[in-house]
C-alpha cells in the first residue's frame, strides 16, 4: 500500500507560490525527452526551473514572451495546456 505525503518537499519550496499558470515545455529531440517548467504571476513576470536541477530557476523575465522566445531558442516544445493556479485552489 502506498501512502501519500501532505508535507512538501525541499524542492517544492523552491518553487514561487504566487504563480498564475505555469506550462510544461519539452526538448523532444532527448531520449526520454527533457522538461522544463515555465511559471508565470499576474504581471507577467516568468521563471523557468529545471526540476533535473532540484527545481532551480535557470531563467528569470518579466515578460512571458521573453521567457517563451527563451525556450524556442533552445528548441523547446510547449505541451498542449496551461495549468492555472485557481484550478488548483
Amino acid at each position: 500500500m502506498q501512502t501519500t505525503n501532505t508535507m512538501s518537499s525541499p524542492e517544492q519550496n523552491l518553487v514561487k507560490n504566487d504563480w498564475e499558470f505555469t506550462e510544461v515545455w519539452i526538448d523532444p529531440m532527448l531520449s526520454p525527452p527533457y522538461i522544463l517548467l515555465l511559471l508565470c504571476d499576474s504581471e507577467e513576470n516568468c521563471q523557468i526551473y529545471d526540476p533535473a536541477q532540484g527545481y532551480k530557476v535557470i531563467f528569470s523575465s518579466q515578460s512571458y514572451e521573453t521567457a517563451k522566445l527563451w525556450l524556442l531558442e533552445d528548441e523547446y516544445e510547449p505541451i498542449t495546456g496551461r495549468l492555472l493556479a485557481t484550478e488548483l485552489a
